[in-house]
């Protein structure tokens, strides 16, 4: 049990802060990022924010605006659907993003493809719809996964395959390995099966091994891996980890532009899929009277209608800031961040002993990510719905992310919840209100609070979040007072 650092509530930032670099001198590597906050993110500071929502978005820097903008001033760029002038300038550059993608996950153009989507749902969608799921197949994932993960399940269960969850265990929410291995085994040789979890879990910040990827493929498992949460501050080496299908957004790597993701898929794996349909953009030639159509080989069969092309320029921006900064002193930078805030939450004490929070997933920083998912409790145990402290919060202008994130194994685990109690929720659902579908559960709401790192973070952010959650410490929860 970590005990209440009782001394800290007295201290400055400035005190804080030494004693800060002396538990985690590493961070002192990381101050070029101090000068990045202070150009170009100064907006935070200048408007008085402290952001705390980086798995949910990540920040752009004010250079990437000016050099898309700068790009797209400065030449003519139409539809890439052609063979005209302006097409083949903006063809040139949307392959030069797609090879940029390649080269920074250090992915063999021999091996693998990128696909460029609306988001990682969009890629995760194009994997779901078209893999050939069979009667004897089995679709396996972890119970941490993304709803846009866990939805691969319908298509599975359409094709009569079989869905599995591999369960997490308490208190840190993470996979038994052994229970891993059993499972991998127990699918029927030689059918297409597909294996889905997330490098990094957006409730818990648990990081599972990317071992896993090689030991299932060995068992004839394709291997999803949902990258969303992971590689705005970690590092996925494609020529080190070899995934039949990974997903990302962009905008939670570096904030801009939105609206576009990416499948990065091998191409053996690419091979398999089968489309249930066809749009423009991704034929060669279709017929009405022949009633057939030819789909366009590669890539290009994958991206329905137009690309977002005059955004895609800037994926490459973006990617080359990255690549300035260095994903290893982003990633040193909020694993000393996270550590400190965790210790200082979880230290937190009532004056009846009691703890004012309670951690969703594990307090040690190894294999765990930037993000700390917490829910709040007064001093007889009663927990603070996580929407009210979220409202709180802005107050102070602190934007954290109260609710379910989309991920609602790892919450119900975390919660406690039972299969039971969940079933209930889908009884006369149609006549609830939003409101009250979330709190439908024993009258409490159905989430946690979450605060996440990333690229702009620092110490005064954390230390600002910290303050905040000991207004917490013996504050009754009918108490009248904001």
């Amino acid at each position: 049990m970590i005990q209440p650092t009782l001394a800290f509530s007295t201290m400055t930032e400035e005190t804080a802060f030494g004693d800060f670099i002396r538990q985690f001198p590493a961070y002192e590597s990381t101050r070029p990022l101090d000068a990045l906050r202070a150009t170009e993110y100064a907006r935070l500071d200048r408007e008085k924010h402290v952001y705390l929502d980086y798995t949910g978005g990540s920040l752009y820097a004010e250079s990437q605006l000016r050099d898309h903008l700068r790009l797209l001033a400065s030449d003519v760029f139409g539809n890439p659907h052609s063979k005209n002038l302006t097409s083949l300038a903006m063809t040139e550059r949307v392959e030069q993003a797609r090879a940029a993608v390649l080269q920074y996950f250090n992915a063999s153009p021999d091996e693998y493809v990128a696909i460029f989507t609306a988001n990682a749902t969009g890629a995760l969608k194009l994997v779901g719809e078209a893999y050939p799921f069979g009667a004897e197949s089995t679709y396996l994932l972890t119970f941490d996964n993304h709803n846009s993960v866990n939805g691969i399940r319908e298509y599975a269960r359409a094709k009569g395959a079989q869905v599995c969850y591999i369960p997490l265990e308490l208190p840190d929410l993470r996979v038994n390995p052994v229970v891993l291995a059993e499972y991998l085994q127990a699918s029927v040789p030689g059918k297409k099966n597909l294996f889905a979890y997330p490098a990094q879990s957006n409730f818990t910040g648990v990081q599972h091994p990317l071992d896993w990827i090689g030991e299932a493929q060995q068992l004839g498992w394709d291997v999803l891996v949902d990258a969303a949460a992971f590689v705005p501050t970690n590092r996925l080496d494609l020529s080190r980890w070899h995934p039949d299908f990974v997903d990302l957004s962009f905008y939670k790597m570096f904030g801009y532009p939105t609206g576009i993701g990416c499948l990065i898929a091998r191409k053996a794996a690419l091979n398999k899929l089968r489309r249930p349909w066809y749009s423009g953009g991704t034929i060669t030639f279709s017929s009405v009277l022949a009633f057939n159509h030819h789909l366009t080989p590669g890539v290009a069969s994958f991206e329905d209608g137009t690309v977002n092309y005059l955004s895609i320029p800037a994926v490459e921006i973006g990617l080359k800031h990255m690549e300035s900064i260095g994903i290893d002193l982003i990633h040193t930078r909020v694993k000393c961040l996270t550590e400190w805030t965790i210790k200082q939450l979880c230290g937190l004490r009532h004056s009846n002993a009691s703890p004012v929070i309670q951690l969703y997933g594990p307090q040690a920083a190894v294999m765990r990510g930037a993000t700390i998912q917490v829910n709040f409790f007064d001093p007889s145990g009663t927990m603070w719905d996580c929407n009210e402290i979220e409202a709180l919060a802005n107050e102070q202008r602190i934007s954290l992310r109260a609710g379910c994130h989309c991920n609602p194994g790892a919450r119900e685990l975390g919660l406690g919840f039972t299969r039971e109690t969940m079933l209930a929720c889908f009884v006369d659902h149609e006549s609830l209100s939003f409101e009250q579908f979330l709190h439908v559960i024993d009258g409490k709401t159905t989430g946690a609070l979450r605060a996440s790192l990333g690229i702009a973070s620092t110490f005064a952010d954390v230390y600002t979040y910290v303050q905040f959650a000991k207004t917490f410490v013996d504050r009754n929860l009918n108490s009248t007072v904001r």
